[in-house]
């Protein structure tokens, strides 16, 4: 049996209360600034036209993300692999999602809003000293932000040692993908990769 519906849900569920509908804020304020401010990790999600997701990992030093003011973010679009699916759905649709985590910290910060594709140099000037200074960078007007319970990280242990997998016991990138697309070539091995990785950083 499939729930397809708002009113199926809520019978099983029942509707949010208290802090859980007070906690979404439309804008930016001294706690959600910190998190941004310390977080070196969020995800960004995105759709194109046809309603296709797309959800990104995003990476940098902590505060790597720039608050500009209470309603709007400047994210650096990092060197990749130009693939550029979350920038062309941006172009399509306009539309992100932010979940933002801190090392250590179970809480998560989630944020929702529109994005722009921008080259304004005053912008990019905030990211000269990276390595690789970015080419664009997303300035997102903020709709939607609130804190997440720590029940899923709880949950899931992420920040615990004892929980971590020891890469020697995991495929490495260079494996799985050869074995995806059918490859026979020696993969590149995790030294190899990370070595490569290191230059694009």
């Amino acid at each position: 049996m499939y729930v397809n519906s708002e009113e199926a849900l809520r019978k099983l569920y029942g509707f949010p209360k208290g802090r859980a509908v007070q906690k979404q804020l439309s804008a930016l304020e001294k706690h959600t600034i910190n998190f941004i401010g310390h977080s070196p990790f969020f995800t960004l999600s995105t759709y194109n036209r046809d309603g296709f997701v797309d959800c990104s990992p995003r990476g940098g030093k902590a505060g790597f993300v720039k608050v500009v003011d209470e309603h709007h973010l400047l994210i650096p679009d990092s060197k990749g692999n130009n693939r550029l699916d979350s920038l062309i759905n941006i172009i399509e649709t306009g539309n992100v999602g932010c979940l933002f985590l801190i090392p250590g910290i179970d809480e998560t910060l989630r944020i929702n809003g529109t994005a722009r594709i921008t080259t304004n140099t005053d912008y990019l000037s905030l990211f000269r000293e990276e390595k690789n200074p970015p080419k664009t960078c997303l300035e997102v007007e903020i709709t939607e932000v609130f804190l997440h319970c720590a029940k899923a990280l709880m949950r899931s242990a992420l920040w615990d040692s004892d929980a971590q997998i020891q890469r020697p016991d995991f495929p490495t990138m260079g494996q799985m993908i050869n074995d995806q697309i059918g490859e026979n070539d020696t993969p590149e091995s995790q030294v190899e990769m990370v070595a490569r990785y290191q230059k694009d950083l």
